[in-house]
């Protein structure tokens, strides 16, 4: 097997050689992906899509052909005319494109490359980059479906083993698992891959998801072992919460399917499948909770138990079962990793029997602790977010909806029994959001500060932004933000890593513009939105949290929270320029919009939850909610511009118009410059989502940032104000009234939490409240993407998404001597940075290859005609006396 391997790896270098011999070293493609993912193995799209970005010095550097070769063999791509698929010279600056040829077959490994021609006809080819085909349909697989036949509230896990024989030389093997639940996958021994909670989160009797991983240095020639731990996550629900997945319609034991397909040096192919010749038992790990957390009895480890050479007849045989979805799908999106890994950075011995770590972030993840104590001795790792007054954990602020016996199953804790040798504990299927982790015993044991490590575990998304600036709570605010980002990403969005763990919908697209700023996150926001359309009714309605059991389908599931159907497609159109997401969702935003239409005779609505959490002024439901009704009906009529529906284009633009003139016919007192009773939020939503009338926007701004500054520059909104408010000002001539706001350090304020020492965004502004106090939530993180808009002034322009053509509209405030944002587009990176020098400025921006922008600069400076740019870096210089 290592001579073959190592074959293969010549022949790739080889290939890649001879292709870098026809490269032009000044202009090339490179990042090339498939699906939004670098070499990605199991795909099941029969189109995928095919995209690369263009590197250059020169300025103005564009494409103008280009060409793709795919092949089953990467030394193909030297012949001409042996290739799979050629698309031949596409005189075209796309870089992104739905591949088009023959059928594509399942399991195929496939090599790619791009041929590009720059304006002046220099050509520049890229390296070999690949994609793995994998099951197509649910008539592929091999294997059954198995359980252990216990009932779902069977509290042990269940382990799986199975062996076999390989009596040949290999030359790669795949393993394709689908699991109700959540799994780990051994062979031989060792655990597959870096992967975390695997398989993600989906409404599981309507969607399964599969998983593929490369095991070709796993499976050996002779004896193997398959071994398999089976989780509950959301499939088994057994703790019960307010939200009720207890009795989610899809709930049964963990079962899981398995087609481990072994290709031989021969070009022969054996498939070992999950079937009724596998056993199962029981382990050390005796329960498991995505919500609550793991008890784990180190006595009944059975080592060895996923080798070769374990005993296994007293193993009992398993139960075939039926899928638990007519649909299984390739689970093609970033998964969730152990990204960072964390020491304590402080600690306390309060006894013998407790102990306290501080990691001095708080975060999502799991946590690791290796222990030496008496057999049989309890110990419980409580995690959260704050302290008391007497230094021990205070979860009374997340544990709130739990409601199980808190005896036998504490929120947020792990049980673990020792085995009287030295033990390592480490969370398997479940995770907790917090800072500090208590450890408490029932007999004497000694920890030290570095016994207990944390793990950051969260959506491993690429970062592609980056704020840097002279105020230091600038960055911070911006960490903060992308911390909570992250800690809130699982396969889906959550509102906390905590006391919910729900896809709360709102939050999702509250924070949709911060998440594209900061990371790579399409392919999440691709999966969520199947989600939707998976939970989608008949007439049109979703509920508030997606996926859902069933709870969420109430009276206030309206327009400002799953509005998510219609606003994050369009972003991801804006920011990715890909149409994908746009087009799959269009029939379920048509029938969400229609819904309200048909129950909005005069076009006005009060169907949602109203501007949520708010400092102290309470918002017209009925005004934030119709504004979102605009917003929705306005995307589908761009999005039915972009598909050639001309019927539907003209029936929602003249709808949005209708939605828009009951508004403002309702609402606007346009003598004062109000709306409604002219809180924060009721002036900047009419702004920032273009209600207002032309002629009207810019009194009503002026409105707007005068009652900011009676109000010390403090907010006093809620999550739909905090997504609307800085925008509202700063795109309507009051940057340096939303800079103030920004980076205000005093109650009510952002930066008032990072004042008061938080790491991440906080649910309630007041520190004092005594509800909605969660200290790790995302639903005000515009923040963190107003960095880029309002100083930065990086905007995708909708007639070139994908930042294609960038807008920039930068902005250098008072007060504030350096600021840089950069973004790394699919274009490659635009940076925007400016510093202050004496009386002048010196502002700096660099456009990739292939895109172009339009500068628009600062009334101040008096300069009223656009600036077009081209790829590469642009210098100015101006006087501000």
């Amino acid at each position: 097997m290592q001579k073959t391997y190592l074959a293969w790896i010549f022949l790739l270098l080889l290939s890649s050689t001879a292709l870098h011999a026809r490269q032009s070293s000044s202009f090339r493609p490179y990042d090339l992906r498939c699906e939004h993912l670098e070499r990605p193995m199991g795909i099941d799209n029969p189109h995928p899509r095919l995209s690369w970005k263009i590197a250059s010095p020169h300025d103005g550097a564009q494409q103008s052909a280009y060409r793709i070769l795919i092949a089953s063999d990467s030394l193909e791509l030297l012949k001409d005319g042996t290739a799979w698929w050629d698309s031949g010279k596409q005189l075209s600056q796309d870089m992104l494109l739905t591949y088009s040829g023959r059928p594509l077959q399942p399991y195929q490994q496939y090599y790619w490359c791009v041929e590009v021609w720059d304006k002046n006809g220099q050509q520049g080819r890229s390296s070999i980059a690949s994609f793995e085909m994998g099951l197509l349909n649910e008539q592929q697989w091999q294997g059954s479906w198995i359980s252990d036949g216990n009932n779902p509230d069977f509290l042990p896990a269940p382990y799986f083993r199975k062996t076999f024989r390989s009596a040949k030389a290999i030359k790669s093997a795949r393993a394709y698992i689908a699991v109700g639940g959540l799994y780990e996958l051994y062979i031989n021994g060792s655990r597959i891959g870096d992967q975390q909670l695997n398989p993600m989160y989906t409404r599981f009797d309507r969607r399964i998801l599969y998983v593929t991983h490369d095991v070709t240095q796993h499976v050996r020639k002779g004896g193997n072992a398959i071994g398999i731990i089976l989780g509950n996550g959301w499939y088994n629900h057994q703790s019960r919460a307010v939200w009720d997945f207890d009795r989610a319609p899809w709930r049964n034991r963990p079962a899981f399917c398995l087609d481990l397909r072994i290709t031989y040096e021969d070009g022969t192919v054996e498939t070992i499948t999950s079937g009724l010749d596998w056993k199962t038992s029981t382990g050390g790990l005796q329960f498991n909770s995505i919500y609550t957390g793991e008890h784990v009895d180190a006595r009944l480890e059975q080592k060895g138990w996923n080798r070769t050479d374990f005993d296994d007849s007293k193993w009992h045989g398993v139960r075939l079962r039926s899928a638990p979805s007519p649909v299984i799908t390739s689970q093609q999106l970033r998964p969730i990793r152990h990204v960072r890994r964390l020491t304590a950075q402080s600690f306390k011995r309060f006894s013998d029997k407790n102990y306290l770590f501080d990691f001095g972030q708080n975060m999502a993840g799991m946590t690791e602790l290796r222990i030496l104590g008496t057999k049989g001795t309890k110990v419980y790792v409580k995690h959260g977010e704050r302290r008391g007054t007497d230094g021990h954990l205070d979860l009374s602020n997340i544990d709130v909806y739990y409601r199980g016996d808190k005896e036998k199953e504490p929120f947020q804790t792990d049980i673990l029994t020792l085995s009287g040798e030295a033990d390592t504990f480490k969370t398997t299927f479940n995770y907790k959001g917090f800072r500090y982790v208590e450890v408490s015993s029932d007999t004497p044991i000694t920890l030290t500060s570095t016994d207990l490590t944390a793990h950051f575990t969260h959506s491993d998304v690429p970062a592609v932004g980056q704020i840097k600036a002279s105020n230091p709570l600038v960055e911070k605010l911006w960490k903060a933000a992308n911390n909570s980002y992250l800690s809130n990403l699982m396969g889906y969005p959550t509102d906390c890593p905590q006391r919910e763990k729900n896809g709360w919908t709102g939050d999702g697209h509250f924070a949709i513009e911060s998440a594209f700023y900061n990371f790579d996150a399409i392919t999440i926001y691709e999966k969520w939105l199947a989600d939707h359309r998976d939970e989608q009714q008949p007439n049109g309605v979703l509920p508030d949290i997606i996926p859902t059991g069933g709870w969420g389908y109430g009276t206030d599931n309206g327009l400002d929270w799953t509005s998510t159907i219609a606003i994050i497609p369009w972003h991801i159109y804006l920011f990715y320029g890909d149409s994908k997401a746009l087009s799959d969702s269009y029939a379920a935003i048509k029938r969400y919009v229609d819904y309200v239409d048909r129950t909005s005779p005069n076009h006005l609505t009060s169907w949602g939850r109203g501007d949520w959490v708010p400092v102290k002024s309470t918002s017209n439901k009925e005004l934030t909610s119709s504004i979102y009704f605009y917003v929705d009906a306005s995307i589908l009529a761009q999005a039915a511009r972009l598909f050639n529906k001309e019927d539907d284009y003209l029936h929602y633009s003249a709808l949005a118009e209708k939605i828009k003139h009951a508004i403002n016919e309702k609402f606007l007192d346009s003598t004062a410059g109000i709306y409604a009773n002219g809180t924060q939020t009721e002036l900047s939503m009419p702004l920032y989502w273009g209600v207002v009338p032309r002629a009207m926007q810019q009194k009503v701004a002026d409105v707007l940032a005068a009652k900011v500054a009676e109000n010390g520059f403090h907010l006093d909104v809620g999550v739909l104000g905090a997504k609307a408010l800085l925008n509202a000002l700063s795109e309507n001539g009051h940057t340096e009234t939303a800079y103030k706001v920004a980076v205000q350090d005093t109650y009510p304020s952002w930066g008032w939490w990072i004042a008061n020492g938080a790491t991440t965004l906080l649910e309630n502004w007041d520190l004092n409240a005594t509800r909605d106090i969660s200290d790790n939530h995302m639903m005000f993180g515009e923040i963190g993407a107003w960095f880029f808009k309002g100083l930065g002034g990086i905007y995708p322009d909708k007639e070139n998404p994908g930042f294609r053509h960038v807008i920039l509209k930068p902005y250098f405030v008072s007060g504030l001597e350096h600021f840089e944002a950069s973004h790394r587009s699919p274009y490659g990176e635009i940076r925007s940075s400016w510093v202050r020098q004496g009386t002048k400025i010196r502002y700096e921006v660099n456009i990739p290859a292939n895109s172009s922008a339009t500068l628009y600069l600062p009334p101040f400076l008096h300069q009223s005609d656009p600036i077009k740019l081209g790829a590469g870096t642009h210098e100015f210089v101006w006087n501000i006396r």
